[in-house]
């Protein structure tokens, strides 16, 4: 490894590193695991401060849920209505019990009229009511003040001890009854209010526990009331108590921590795909890991809630768009490991953004384009849910579910999004994407309908080179999309003069290639040809094709001879020593995908040259064309093993023999004659 690959490799790694460390948390962490139902399978555990016990979610909103049904109603004192019926009694011919009427029914106003029904309300309900009046609002209890009807009878009753005559004729014939009407009117408005305030101001704690005092003993059962004292003892533990040792101790473990996860990361795509190191995959690979891991370390540290609305998923989703399952899979759960480790729900979350990460790489294959992401969005959400809720129903997380899935359907959400973020990074990293790779195989594009306009016959030839490449690729694990559209592209130099190659001769009335190349010198023609290489990266750089596409038209021929016309310079009696006048000026292929497109373009124009079309033949010619390319040393520094270059080979013999196949002669029908 040279110089300059070690501070390529390092110094991405040394800034993962530094950023983890710096944003690890500081606090500690509860060092217990414990479940309620379960046996403690710790040493006894004591106090080691005071701390309140808190009451449970479940506790909290029983409480908050009597307080409302429970609290006190509001009703004002109306003076006004007692006013307004006072004076009208007075005002009756009720002769000797005038004067008693009124003074009763001053009496009676006095402590209050409720409504029947709402007297009725409150004899199943509260035992008090509050009554304001003046401005005061005073506690009264309910059977203090009168209903409608008990307020009438209460009249009747005073009456009738002081008269002998039928007081409850006189009363119903002169309407005093139906001025006694309720003077207390419900507040409802008060009410409500007051109940809120209630509700909110009900104490979070229940009890207290003193240093020292024993919590729980070893090897026994996890009580709900032990698994709420340890609850509480583990929230105040990480709120107030921190780390325990020296400070310089919490920062030699994160230091170790964060080394550790980025060794993991480094191993991951060391023994996966070392390549990636070589090339700007890397810088973005680690950018990708930052972007899940620094998200879960600062919610960690600021709202662990918050985890569920993060779309961690996305990471995956950006790395599978540049690089292979083998790398994507170990990569995304090393960035997922600061969750595991830091998150009081860490193992939950873990395997759930896993497990729906895997599945959003697979649903995505198939649905990636325009608004079928939001599929993929859907079905990553429900993965999300399912596995939460199989981790609720064992009590493994707390919580509101309905808050914990809306959150994970908002993330699902932000899944597609972020996604366009793969354009930007294609930017600034140099990278090409599946998705722009499908895009780039698409025929309509310009370049790509130019080449079918200029030269049909190199059209041709580039779908048959991309068909045979693609079933190639698929044998070997290879990148399909890649080496799809690099076919596709390989040749479009050949627009500046079509007529210079031979597939093209149906342009021309006369003998196309041959035409054109008659009469002139061997040099000048495979100056001609050669020409197509360097002026293919023009056009290419001209329609801004990614670099990886580019590299596919230098090296499709990489260092080759021309050798038709440099064994017609050799039969001229030319110096064999000027051979590189006939020498491609490219590049040797280094990737697979780039040995496949070699391989399919040679193969694919010398098979119109064969005679014969059986399995031998197939098989002598593509061992022929194999070797020649070996003996040239076009795969020096080609990444592929001998093993992968003989499946290439049995495909090559196979694709052949089925493109080639035999056909059943029909015989000619004869016409009857009429």
């Amino acid at each position: 490894m040279t110089r300059n690959s070690l501070v390529r490799i390092l110094v991405p790694l040394g800034i993962a590193f530094v950023l983890l460390a710096m944003l690890m948390p500081r606090s500690a962490k509860f060092a217990y695991d414990y479940r309620k139902g379960r046996t403690w399978k710790y040493e006894t555990l004591y106090a080691q401060f005071d701390f309140p016990i808190y009451k449970t979610e479940a506790q909290m909103m029983a409480e908050r849920g009597a307080a409302s049904t429970e609290a006190i109603p509001y009703y004002k004192y109306s003076d006004e209505i007692v006013t307004r019926n006072l004076r009208a009694a007075e005002r009756l011919d009720l002769g000797a019990l005038r004067g008693a009427t009124v003074s009763a029914m001053r009496a009676i106003y006095q402590k209050g009229i409720l409504a029947d029904e709402n007297g009725r309300r409150h004899a199943s309900g509260p035992e008090v009511l509050y009554i304001q009046r003046d401005k005061r609002a005073v506690k009264s209890p309910v059977s203090e003040v009168y209903r409608q009807s008990e307020a009438r009878s209460r009249l009747l009753a005073d009456l009738t001890d002081i008269s002998t005559r039928n007081v409850d004729s006189l009363l119903r014939a002169n309407g005093v009854y139906d001025l006694l009407v309720p003077n207390l009117l419900f507040d409802e408005q008060t009410t409500a209010l007051v109940h809120a305030e209630s509700a909110t101001s009900i104490s979070p704690t229940s009890g207290y526990v003193t240093a020292g005092q024993l919590i729980v003993q070893e090897e026994e059962l996890v009580t709900a009331e032990i698994a709420q004292m340890l609850d509480s003892y583990k929230r105040e533990f990480e709120a107030n108590m921190g780390n325990s040792g020296p400070a310089a101790l919490m920062v030699l473990g994160n230091l170790l921590i964060a080394l550790a996860i980025v060794v993991l990361l480094y191993l991951s795509i060391y023994f996966n795909n070392p390549k990636i190191f070589e090339d700007s995959r890397f810088p973005y690979l680690v950018v990708v890991f930052l972007l899940g891991a620094l998200a879960a370390l600062i919610l960690v540290r600021v709202n662990e809630k918050s985890l569920y609305f993060v779309p961690f998923t996305l990471v995956a989703l950006l790395l599978q768009a540049f690089m292979k399952n083998r790398v994507v899979v170990p990569v995304y759960v090393v960035s997922l490991l600061p969750l595991l480790i830091f998150s009081h729900d860490g193992a939950v979350l873990f395997v759930m953004f896993f497990v729906a990460g895997m599945v959003a790489i697979l649903a995505f294959r198939y649905f990636n384009r325009g608004w079928k992401q939001f599929l993929t969005a859907l079905i990553t959400f429900g993965v999300l849910a399912l596995t939460y809720l199989g981790f609720r129903a064992t009590e493994l997380v707390a919580g509101n579910v309905w808050t914990a899935l809306l959150s994970l359907f908002i993330g699902s959400m932000l899944t597609v999004a972020g996604y366009p973020l793969i354009y930007l990074f294609e930017r600034i990293f140099n990278l090409v994407s599946n998705s722009r790779l499908i895009e780039l195989c698409d025929v309509s594009n310009p370049v790509i309908r130019e080449l079918e306009q200029k030269a049909p016959g190199t059209f041709q030839h580039s779908l048959q080179v991309m068909n045979m490449a693609d079933t190639v690729a698929r044998a070997v694990d290879a990148n399909a999309d890649l080496v799809r559209a690099g076919a596709l592209y390989h040749d479009i130099g050949k627009l500046y003069n079509p007529l210079c190659f031979i597939e093209n001769e149906s342009l021309v009335s006369r003998g196309g290639a041959q035409g054109y190349h008659e009469g002139m010198s061997p040099e000048l023609s495979a100056r001609e040809i050669i020409r197509h290489v360097p002026e293919g990266v023009e056009r290419a750089h001209k329609h801004r094709l990614p670099e990886a596409i580019i590299d596919f038209i230098r090296s499709h021929h990489g260092t080759t001879v021309t050798g038709y016309f440099y064994n017609q310079y050799l039969q001229a009696g030319g110096d064999p020593a000027m051979i590189d006048e006939f020498r491609y000026p490219g590049i040797k292929p280094v990737t697979k995908e780039q040995i496949i497109l070699m391989l399919c373009d040679s193969i694919e124009a010398g098979s119109r040259t064969l005679k014969e079309f059986t399995p031998e033949a197939y098989s002598e010619f593509v061992e022929r064309i194999v070797a020649g390319k070996m003996e040239e040393g076009q795969f020096e520094h080609a990444d592929i093993s001998i093993s992968e270059l003989g499946t290439v080979k049995d495909t090559l013999k196979q694709y052949l023999a089925q493109i080639h196949h035999e056909r059943v002669v029909y015989p000619e029908r004869k016409s009857k004659k009429k």
